[in-house]
């Protein structure tokens, strides 16, 4: 129980540790973060719960004001942002990475882990920042879809890159690898 307190708040931190590389904010007024990275490797090194628990904290820490998100953002204000719709879906795709690393035992944890970071890290991330979008700026889905395209070549590197850092990880510390516990 404490091991696992310490990784969801150490996960926590790696999000928060993730914004200070630089940001680049778009027009339209969300920035490109390393910070969903840390959300796949939430999932993909926690697991689903553990994961989105790890989400979860960061997010409680941004809602008191501290300013771990990109840019130095934080407080409930960060919630009302054209970029909130992604900031709520950091759990839901936390989670749903971890649950296919849990659940395939497919060839290779690299293979694994990048899949799952492209569907919960990108697909399930898209939807919420996608609607996210489309209410704050007052715009179709399509109109907001197309806005993301964007995002798509920064966030495959983050999932390959997520999927790699978990086989290494797992290759030289299996135990530490909760997804695969």
């Amino acid at each position: 129980m404490e091991r696992n307190l310490t990784l969801v708040a150490l996960f926590a931190a790696l999000i928060a540790a993730l914004a200070l590389i630089p940001q680049f904010t778009l027009a339209f007024g969300v920035p490109i973060t390393a910070q969903s990275l840390g959300v796949m490797l939430c999932g993909t090194v926690l697991g689903s719960k553990r994961g989105a628990l790890a989400v979860l904290l960061f997010m409680l820490l941004v809602a008191i004001g501290l300013p771990l998100l990109a840019g130095g953002r934080g407080g409930l204000g960060s919630f009302m942002l054209p970029s909130s719709g992604f900031l709520i879906g950091f759990p839901f795709a936390a989670f749903v990475t971890g649950l296919i690393v849990e659940k395939w035992q497919g060839p290779s944890l690299a293979i694994v882990g990048g899949v799952a970071s492209v569907i919960g890290g990108i697909i399930v991330l898209y939807a919420f920042g996608i609607a996210g979008l489309a209410i704050a700026l007052d715009k179709t889905l399509l109109e907001s879809a197309a806005l993301v395209t964007v995002f798509i070549p920064g966030d495959i590197i983050k999932a390959v890159l997520a999927g790699l850092i978990t086989a290494a990880l797992y290759k030289a510390r299996p135990a530490s690898v909760l997804s695969r516990a």
